[in-house]
């Protein structure tokens, strides 16, 4: 057992060796999970592609529900294009750390349940489309896998997130 541990442990040593932040014409996903500012815990899977080394254009959904007082059940869904600029080239960051910001556009809905019928009571919350700045790090431990966290703001379902990151 205590040498399959450090057999495992020196792949991801030399792994991380490599790690590499994506690079201009590669893709990535992420999955992870989150804070939404009172909407549950959200889901969210995006992928991301490498036009220039250091910007990135991609797509996510999350998704997030939470029951309140009595039967209320409350849904979120939100689907939207971002685009991040990764300073590594800039602060000369090692290639195995990537820090980015951006900004992401999203439709967002947002729906209220009451014994199993919509419920018309929004709570000053309305679908529709916002914007949302995310500034984040992700640290590759191979070159293909990363674990990666990013805050964001400007809209209801906006908080943090946490996750990994799959670069092919």
């Amino acid at each position: 057992m205590t040498k399959r541990i450090f057999l495992l442990g020196g792949i991801l040593l030399v792994g991380s060796l490599n790690a590499q932040r994506i690079q201009k014409g590669e893709a990535q996903v992420n999955v992870d999970i989150g804070v939404a500012n009172g909407w549950g815990t959200p889901v969210s899977v995006g992928v991301d592609y490498a036009i220039h080394n250091d910007i990135t254009v991609g797509i996510e959904g999350s998704y997030a529900s939470k029951k309140y007082a009595g039967d209320i059940k409350g849904s979120w869904l939100g689907i939207g294009v971002n685009g991040n600029y990764h300073f590594n080239t800039l602060l000369k960051i090692p290639n195995k750390w990537d820090i980015y910001a951006g900004a992401t556009l999203a439709y967002n809905s947002f729906s209220y349940k009451y014994n199993g019928s919509d419920y018309d009571y929004f709570g000053g919350e309305s679908s529709g489309v916002g914007f949302v700045g995310q500034a984040g790090a992700r640290y590759f431990f191979t070159n293909n896998l990363a674990v990666h966290v990013e805050l964001g703001g400007g809209t209801v379902a906006s908080g943090g997130k946490a996750g990994l990151t799959y670069k092919f």
